[in-house]
């Protein structure tokens, strides 16, 4: 048996399942691509994350555009987090062109046009489906981590949503928390050092400032309701496709810690609310986040402890997160080793620390007697990759280097009136279009101190009142000014001196 023949058993056998599996593209040895070596994915093993890696204009969004459409056709949704804006033409087919039926053909794979079910979200004011959450839906500790508060502030934000939830006051939005803590520090000091003790002024002050700092970031727009609902994420279509859901963030590339707020905040919403799945048929949600780097560059470690440890709970519950970064040194080393599947397209060695970096991701991989990882790494194609995957009994797969195949819906980004088009077909568009701003702690705060102002000036007008009662049951001027003059007149000083001025006058 020779080279070519050991090397395809060693594949097929390495990426045969037994339930169903999607494909990824076609096995590659020694640059040329073998027809009907196939490199496939077990539907079952996609809860359990992933990696798609590689240097600019290597074809990440295209490979996450195939699998995105394999999942669609399953029936699994997907959540896209769209940061560069190039990922929307899943909702249109493709075009069917003879470099595009070259590559399938060295595959072994016929090549076909699709379109899936698309809706488009946003954080922001672009148009789509509004995503929004309240701040007591975070809580006080994942609040509280995401503002990088210390012990001490953590505390602090604990003791505000508890004087909220003891006094039935929704905290809904930033400005309800701003005024809480304005609140405390100012008109209601007293009531709440008697009720959970003296809070320092410096302490909000810090707090107030880091609300302030994400408020920056776009975050009031965020915060709020209507609340997204996460099952809205899990549609179906009529022809049992599952949606793929866009959130786009093109106008949020310098926001990143908005980014990794709603991501954080989504990710824990989902576990709260998805019940345990164990080991089901295929996944129920799947999660790409492009740009991932955007967030661990920017996390506060509290926050990166956050996100391994859902990241570890999260696909008990059949949700699948992968991470899209130029460089997989960019992930955690906590997050990388949780990650099943591993796509990485090539990287380019332009200085020391680049070679340094090939060699470190080379070493993350299994070794193979069929490949040079590290030169591998340097020399694969744009639509070429090496993968290794998680079979059904939860081994990793032989390490290969793949041809991937090619999207079957438009590899381009949908026009203005598409955009428009979709959004005006949308269910959700209409359903969370609606800002609400129900009554809530600023609203009732604010009440309070009028209440109390209104208390305070009538008690000062009674005061008053009082003062003017007692002076007008007392003697009148005329009466005291009178009694005064009296009192002069019948002293025994003044008889004295007015006969001795008599007795003078007679005399003369």
């Amino acid at each position: 048996m020779n080279n070519i023949d050991n090397f395809t058993k060693h594949i097929n056998e390495g990426y045969t399942s037994k339930g169903e599996s999607i494909i990824l593209g076609g096995a590659i040895l020694d640059g040329e691509a073998l027809a009907n070596t196939f490199v496939k994915i077990p539907l079952k093993t996609l809860n359990r994350h992933g990696l798609i890696a590689g240097a600019t204009g290597t074809g990440k969004t295209k490979t996450i555009q195939v699998l995105s459409e394999q999942l669609s056709s399953f029936g699994v949704p997907v959540l896209m987090m769209d940061i560069k804006g190039d990922f929307s033409g899943i909702a249109k087919e493709g075009e069917e062109k003879s470099f595009i039926t070259e590559r399938h053909a060295k595959i072994g794979i016929p090549y076909n046009v699709a379109k899936f079910p698309v809706e488009l979200l946003t954080l922001s004011e672009q148009n789509g489906v509004r995503l929004r959450a309240t701040v007591s839906e975070f809580g006080p500790v994942l609040f509280s981590r995401i503002l990088d508060l210390n012990d001490t502030q953590s505390g602090v934000v604990s003791i505000i949503f508890k004087y909220c939830d003891d006094n039935k006051m929704p905290l809904l939005d930033l400005k309800d928390i701003k005024k809480v803590i304005n609140y405390i520090t100012e008109e209601g000091k007293d009531e709440i050092t008697k009720s959970y003790g003296k809070i320092s002024t410096s302490t909000t002050g810090i707090i107030l400032r880091k609300i302030i700092e994400l408020e920056q970031q776009g975050a009031e727009l965020f915060f709020g309701e209507k609340s997204f609902e996460i099952d809205d994420l899990m549609r179906i279509n009529e022809n049992g496709k599952g949606y793929v859901n866009i959130l786009r963030l093109t106008d949020i590339q310098d926001k990143p810690k908005l980014f990794s707020t709603f991501m954080l905040s989504l990710l824990a919403e989902i576990y709260q609310q998805m019940p345990e799945k164990g080991d089901s048929a295929q996944p129920e949600l799947v999660i790409f986040i492009d740009e991932a780097h955007l967030i661990f560059n920017e996390a506060s470690k509290a926050l990166l402890d956050q996100i391994e440890t859902i990241v570890k709970l999260i696909r008990s519950k059949g949700i699948g997160i992968y991470f899209i970064t130029q460089n997989p040194m960019d992930v955690p080393s906590g997050v990388l080793a949780q990650l099943g599947l591993k796509i990485q397209h090539a990287l380019r060695a332009f200085t020391a620390k680049d070679r340094q970096s090939i060699k470190q991701t080379a070493d993350n991989y299994p070794s193979s007697e069929y490949y040079n990882t590290s030169e591998v790494l340097t020399s694969l194609g744009i639509g070429e990759a090496l993968v290794t995957a998680l079979n059904e009994k939860g081994i990793p797969t032989p390490l290969v280097a793949t041809m991937l195949r090619a999207p079957m819906s438009r590899m381009d980004v949908l026009t203005e009136s598409e955009i428009q088009e979709i959004n005006n077909k949308s269910k959700l568009v209409k359903k969370y279009s609606e800002l609400i701003d129900r009554e809530s702690a600023y609203e009732m705060l604010n009440d309070k101190i009028l209440i109390a102002e209104k208390e305070d000036s009538e008690k000062e007008k009674e005061e008053q009142k009082t003062v003017k009662t007692k002076s007008n049951s007392g003697p009148s001027t005329t009466e005291v000014v009178g009694k005064s003059v009296l009192k002069v007149l019948t002293s025994a000083t003044f008889i004295r001196g007015f006969f001795g001025v008599l007795s003078k006058m007679m005399k003369k």
